[in-house]
């Protein structure tokens, strides 16, 4: 099992409209074909105008897979063009659970 961690930084004053249109139009798509979304947040202390999400995949094979086919679909294309200078940065880090993490993450 591997886990993505995206953390996308917005614009200053852009936090609604993204969340709003990517509830609309961009999560339903993810969720058609990244399946697991394991939490989605945002930031309230520390750095702010930050959204986080965590997807889960058996493997990057599987990833890999997934993501191509989520980028096939043109409806996913259309999404992202809405979000044309939205983000000020875009972090993306794989992670694998170490041997003593909990059980949930070593499924």
């Amino acid at each position: 099992m591997i886990y993505e961690h995206r953390t996308y930084t917005l614009h200053h004053g852009q936090m609604q409209t993204y969340l709003a249109r990517y509830e609309k139009y961009g999560l339903p798509i993810q969720l058609k074909y990244l399946g697991r979304l394991l939490g989605f947040f945002v930031s309230e202390i520390g750095p702010l105008n930050q959204v986080l999400h965590i997807w889960a995949y058996d493997s990057l094979a599987d990833r890999e897979k997934r993501r191509e086919a989520m980028d096939a679909d043109p409806a996913w294309d259309a999404f992202k063009k809405t979000n044309v200078g939205s983000f000020v940065q875009q972090d993306v880090k794989i992670l694998k659970p170490a041997p003593f993490s909990p059980e949930f993450f070593n499924r």
